[in-house]
């Protein structure tokens, strides 16, 4: 088991502290040289297990904590409820990295002490590019959003907020009207004619953001690589959030929503699009 680094040895005040807790040696080093390729100056601190780990933050600040389920000497939701129990910190993001996050997902057996979870089949790169948008949110992607809100205040407050943080928003009151403009960037040779979609799932008129993501998937056949598909709720009923993700959501954002969350989820899921574009083939 190695020992964590000593925080009070950063050098660069501003270097992006992460503590990554594994029972595998080989996956810490893995994230951390990967880290290190998205932020050099980052300081990796390694840890093999919960109370390690709790040891480490005991010592100083961090920035984010990664955390698999499966520690040595226990669960890594148990080790997210000690650290927000013990934290001599206001907030630390804490992701847990699994391989089973989409049935944790559907079945919603989250935890709320956890932050966000991460798939861990979608590499170490997409990790480390994950991590970044939480510490380095300013290093972020842009891209098109096709945003669907019925509330006139509310679409403001939150346009605003996703244009500062480098998004082009195309605000749209419906689920007709946002149909409406994927119609038109297929005809004119352009689709999807937008980069992500972010809906409310409650709208007014016949349609529902439930019913906007159907048409995405199975109309349109755009799949949730090539066009993602991000869902704000308030409802908390379990049966309703498996059935939006089993329709092909690729993620939930539950209201009230946290801006540093959301912004996070939309760079995440741009980088996931923009890379499998890329590689597909011509």
């Amino acid at each position: 088991m190695s020992e964590p680094v000593h925080l009070t040895r950063h050098i660069a005040s501003d270097a992006p502290r992460v503590l990554v807790v594994d029972g595998s040696r080989v996956v810490r080093q893995l994230i951390e040289r990967t880290l290190k390729a998205e932020l050099p100056n980052a300081v990796v601190i390694g840890c093999g297990s919960g109370e390690e780990a709790l040891r480490a933050i005991g010592e100083g600040v961090v920035d984010l904590v990664t955390t698999a389920l499966r520690l040595t000497d226990m669960d890594g939701l148990e080790l997210a409820r000690r650290v927000r129990a013990s934290s001599n910190q206001a907030y630390i993001p804490i992701v847990v990295v699994s391989g089973d996050v989409q049935e944790r997902l559907v079945a919603r057996r989250l935890s709320d002490d956890v932050t966000d979870y991460f798939d861990k089949s979608l590499g170490f790169d997409a990790l480390c590019a994950f991590i970044r948008g939480y510490v380095r949110p300013a290093e972020a992607v842009s891209g098109d959003v096709l945003y669907v809100e019925d509330s006139r205040v509310v679409a403001l407050a939150t346009t605003r907020m996703l244009e500062k943080s480098g998004f082009r928003v195309v605000h749209v009151l419906s689920v007709e009207a946002a149909l409406e403009h994927l119609d038109e960037a297929r005809a004119a040779g352009c689709a999807p004619g937008v980069d992500l979609v972010l809906t409310d799932v409650n709208l007014k008129g016949d349609l529902t953001g439930g019913d906007l993501l159907e048409r995405i998937r199975n109309a349109f056949g755009y799949s949730k690589g090539l066009l993602p598909v991000l869902i704000m709720t308030g409802d908390d009923n379990p049966a309703n959030q498996a059935a939006l993700l089993r329709a092909g959501a690729n993620d939930l954002v539950h209201k009230p929503v946290e801006q540093r969350l959301l912004v996070t989820k939309l760079q995440f899921q741009l980088r996931v699009s923009q890379r499998l574009r890329a590689e597909a083939p011509a």
